[in-house]
This record gives structure tokens, C-alpha cells and sequence, in this order.
């Protein structure tokens, strides 16, 4: 069974870093996309960057040039460094892993940002 496990998240004041981390267990196969999601209390849950099978990334608008995602094959595991992190960026934070037959979501991981 295919299991993703975020580590990472926390509290820090804005203007601060985290990194984020998606490491994933168990078998799983024809990954072609891997991402970060994030929701808001009250909001609903938003694309904050993906990561193809080949490399290539985007960004919501709102992140671009402040986070990076990157990706690990050996280790099966997806990173998110978030740079310059802003009180908006508060959220729970959902990795997210497309295969051709199905979606794997992480349990999410809070992160705050404190003004």
C-alpha cells in the first residue's frame, strides 16, 4: 500500500524558511507528476507547484520566486523549500503523487506564519 509521509512544516515568523518533504513507501509505479497543495481555513485546496516526470516545475503565481520544488527519484521523495514565507502562506500543506492510475495524497502538514 502506497503511503505519502510529509515532514516540515511548523511555525516561523515571516520572512522565514521551511522545507518542506514527501517521502513515499510501498510500490508505486509511471509517476508523472508531483506536487504541493496547500488549504487555507475557510478556503479551498490550491496548487502551489508541481514537478513533471521530466522536470518540469510550476508555480502558482502567488509563490513564484519565493519556493522551489524539487524531487528525489532514488529516495521517491518530493521536497518544497518556501523562501521569504509571508503570514498568507499559512496553510496545511499536501504532497501529492499522479500516477497513470491513480492520485496519492499525504496527511498534510501545518505550516504558520507568524507576522
Amino acid at each position: 500500500q502506497v503511503q505519502l509521509v510529509e515532514s516540515g512544516g511548523g511555525l516561523v515568523q515571516a520572512g522565514g524558511s521551511l522545507r518542506l518533504s514527501c517521502a513515499a513507501s510501498g510500490s508505486i509505479f509511471s509517476i508523472n507528476a508531483r506536487g504541493w497543495y496547500r488549504q487555507a481555513p475557510g478556503k479551498q485546496r490550491e496548487l502551489v507547484a508541481g514537478i513533471t516526470s521530466g522536470g518540469s516545475t510550476n508555480y502558482a503565481d502567488s509563490v513564484k520566486g519565493r519556493f522551489t520544488i524539487s524531487r528525489d527519484n532514488a529516495k521517491n521523495t518530493v521536497y518544497l523549500q518556501m523562501n521569504s514565507l509571508k503570514p498568507e502562506d499559512t496553510a496545511v500543506y499536501y504532497c501529492n503523487f499522479l500516477t497513470s492510475f491513480n492520485r496519492y495524497w499525504g496527511q498534510g502538514t501545518q505550516v504558520t506564519v507568524s507576522s
